[in-house]
């Protein structure tokens, strides 16, 4: 059994203003879904999907050469619960796969040990990484919780399974950052802060 790595990629980053699309704005030359998908696929979980959605063919092309499956989501405005139910229904058929951890495409900072620190979660259906103290991304869901997610609508996560559930919170602070970058003004203060 394993625990496959998904990677949603597919918004338009409405703050963002005119058609950018918030997946494909650079960071350090590359886009913000090369690196989330780089940590995903250097995690060493399989398999990895790519959700994409708004400007898909080029997020797409953005990803040519790397080991991932691709997914399309017609439905991406609805919101982030489409995204997620797109990589569910790729991965429903894949019986071998037995959790999925679930990261977003506009968090470079993400690292691949985060990946396996919540891929390494066996104790409950859902571990939501924490970056000291504060909630933050991959979250890690079990097979069983899927079907439940599958119901989700709109710009809603993982986090509204967490009601009720008994959650692990795997600390992920020492080895990232779950930092996002939701407007151009965020990608300008990294990259001043980069300098």
């Amino acid at each position: 059994m394993s625990t496959a790595a998904a990677v949603l990629a597919a918004g338009r980053g409405s703050r963002l203003g005119g058609d950018a699309s918030k997946p494909l704005l650079e960071w350090r030359g590359r886009p913000l879904v090369a690196w989330a998908v780089d940590a995903a696929v250097a995690s060493g979980l399989r398999p990895v999907i790519v959700v994409v959605g708004y400007r898909g063919d080029e997020v797409r092309a953005a990803l040519a050469g790397v080991d991932v499956l691709v997914v399309d989501n017609p439905e991406w405005d609805e919101g982030i619960a489409s995204s997620l139910r797109a990589a569910l229904t790729a991965l429903t058929p894949m019986t071998d796969v037995e959790a999925v951890c679930v990261g977003l495409a506009d968090q470079p900072f993400v690292s691949p040990l985060a990946y396996q620190l919540l891929a390494s979660n066996t104790g409950s259906e859902i571990a939501v990484a924490r970056y000291e103290g504060k909630p933050g991304n991959p979250v890690n869901l079990a097979r069983s919780l899927w079907p439940e997610a599958m119901e989700l609508r709109g710009d809603t996560g993982a986090r509204a399974l967490m009601r009720d559930r008994l959650v692990d919170w795997i600390e992920c602070g020492h080895t990232g950052s779950a930092a996002d970058i939701d407007t151009l003004e965020d990608l300008e203060r990294l990259q001043q802060e980069d300098q």
